[in-house]
C-alpha cells in the first residue's frame, strides 16, 4: 500500500490535483442544478455501464434534454447512431427510470446516508448496479463511496491490494470488500472515496473523466 499511497502523494503535489479539485466542485453544482440535470447525469451512468466513459460523455452532451422528453424509440435510434453497444436496452432504461424521477429526487434530498441511498438506487432504477449507482452518487456530489470498475481492480491487484476477482461482474460482497480496501487507502491518504477515484483512474489511464 505504501507504494500507492506515495504516488497518490506525489499526485496531491502537482498540478493535477487542481484538475481533480475542479471536477469535485462541479460534481456537487449539479446536485444543485435541479431535478432534470440530476435525472441526465443519472443518464449518464446508465450510458457507461458495460460502456466507456468517454462514449458516455459523448452521448450525454449529444442527447442532452432527449433523455427527458424522446420516446423510447426515438431515444433507441440516437443512441445508435451515436454508436452505442446496447442502444434498445439503454433507452428502455431511461424511459423506466424517468417513472422513478420524481421519488428519486425526494429521496437525495430525504436521505442523508450514502449506503442507504445506493442501496435505494440498485434496488429501484433498472440497469444501475453497486458500480454505477456509486459513480451517479459521486458524480452528484457524494464523496463516500468507491467506483470500482475494471481499471480499479487492476490497479489494487498490481500493489497486492486485492486478488483478481474470478468474475467479471462482482457480488455485492465482493464490492464491499473491495470498497473496505479503498476505504483503508482513502483514509491513509487524507482523501474523500470520490476524490480517490479521481487519482487512482488517472494513475491507471492517464485521464481525468468523470
Amino acid at each position: 500500500m505504501e507504494s500507492l499511497l506515495s504516488k497518490i502523494e506525489n499526485l496531491k503535489n502537482s498540478e493535477i490535483k487542481e484538475v481533480i479539485d475542479l471536477k469535485g466542485k462541479e460534481f456537487e453544482k449539479v446536485r444543485n442544478s435541479g431535478e432534470s440535470e440530476i435525472f441526465k447525469e443519472l443518464c449518464f451512468c446508465l450510458m457507461t455501464a458495460n460502456f466507456s466513459a468517454n462514449g458516455g460523455i459523448k452521448i450525454q452532451n449529444a442527447v442532452g434534454d432527449g433523455f427527458l422528453n424522446l420516446s423510447e424509440e426515438e431515444l433507441s435510434k440516437r443512441l445508435s447512431e451515436l454508436g452505442h453497444r446496447f442502444p434498445n436496452a439503454r433507452a428502455g432504461y431511461v424511459v423506466l427510470a424517468r417513472e422513478k424521477k420524481d421519488e428519486l429526487v425526494k429521496m437525495i434530498k430525504e436521505i442523508n446516508d450514502e449506503l442507504v441511498l445506493r442501496g435505494w438506487i440498485v434496488k429501484n432504477i433498472k440497469g444501475l448496479g453497486m458500480k454505477e449507482s456509486s459513480h451517479f452518487l459521486r458524480n452528484i456530489g457524494y464523496k463516500n463511496l468507491a467506483i470500482i470498475d475494471f481499471h480499479i481492480i487492476d490497479l489494487l491487484v498490481k500493489h497486492n491490494l486485492v486478488e483478481k476477482p474470478k468474475n467479471k461482474s462482482l457480488t455485492s460482497k465482493k464490492y464491499i470488500e473491495i470498497e473496505n480496501v479503498l476505504k483503508e487507502i482513502s483514509k491513509k491518504a487524507g482523501l474523500h472515496m470520490g476524490e480517490l477515484d479521481l487519482y487512482l483512474w488517472y494513475l491507471e489511464t492517464g485521464k481525468i473523466l468523470k
